[in-house]
């Protein structure tokens, strides 16, 4: 089972990058308007931080995927 677990995890394009080095890449290419544009999450508008969104990205796993998503289109577009 644990081999599994690493070949899965070979393949996430996600492994080993943490959530806030994703919302850390996405600040780069996005203002705090923009992504709630593209997301709309509350956190991106009030009073918006890499902190706070943080926070609710943890314990929202629809809003988590989505930023997760854009991220890796991002990456994707980037790499091009």
């Amino acid at each position: 089972m644990k081999e599994k677990r690493t070949g899965e995890q070979r393949n996430n394009p996600l492994h080993e990058i943490t959530l806030k080095e994703i919302m850390e890449a996405l600040r780069e290419e996005y203002t705090w308007k923009e992504l709630a544009e593209e997301i709309n999450i509350n956190c991106f508008l009030k009073n918006p931080s890499i902190n706070s969104s943080l926070t609710f990205l943890r314990k929202t796993d629809w809003a988590r995927t989505k930023v997760e998503r854009l991220y890796l289109n991002k990456m994707k577009t980037n790499n091009k």
